[in-house]
């Protein structure tokens, strides 16, 4: 994994960020995440967990689907995927069953991140597949952010989601 990103990459991650800035002013945890192939993007992805009431609706996930759809096609080859913040283990298998080429991120997640902050399914020899992993792109931009949020969050300043107690 390297950290050094290169200005294609700093253009893509700031169309993740402003995903990621959209997903913010609709209550969602700010993550956000663009498919770039070919030099342009097909498909854009932001977290609507809270709308959409689906724990797999991370800005990931939303955005390999609407790049497979695009596609018509679930390989994307020669694909990068770019999110503000490290894959979790559900989105990193989907980034490699998705057969994309590369994943750069901004933010790691010493939680849930599975592109080296708690475990690796990049590494070779995890899994099958494996994509190429960048991270730390806007690293202090993407996880300011996050804290942001989630101090809003605790502080009442942002409200939290409405939770059915079962």
């Amino acid at each position: 994994m390297t950290d050094l990103p290169d200005s294609d990459d700093e253009r893509w991650m700031r169309e993740a960020i402003r995903e990621a800035r959209a997903a913010l002013d609709e209550g969602e945890v700010p993550v956000g995440a663009v498919v770039v192939r070919d030099g342009r993007i097909v498909a854009r992805g932001r977290n609507q967990i809270e709308l959409l009431q689906d724990a797999t609706a991370h800005a990931e996930i939303l955005a390999i689907g609407a790049a497979s759809s695009t596609a018509e096609s679930w390989r994307l080859l020669d694909a990068t995927l770019y999110v503000t913040l490290e894959p979790c283990p559900m989105c990193a298998g989907a980034i490699l069953l998705a057969r994309m080429e590369r994943v750069v991120f901004g933010a790691r997640d010493p939680e849930m991140g599975a592109a080296g902050s708690r475990l690796d399914l990049f590494s070779a020899g995890a899994l099958r597949h494996r994509a190429l992993v960048t991270g730390g792109v806007f690293e202090a931009e993407c996880g300011a952010m996050l804290r942001e949020f989630f101090a809003g969050r605790r502080s009442g300043v942002i409200p939290g989601p409405n939770r059915k107690v079962n």
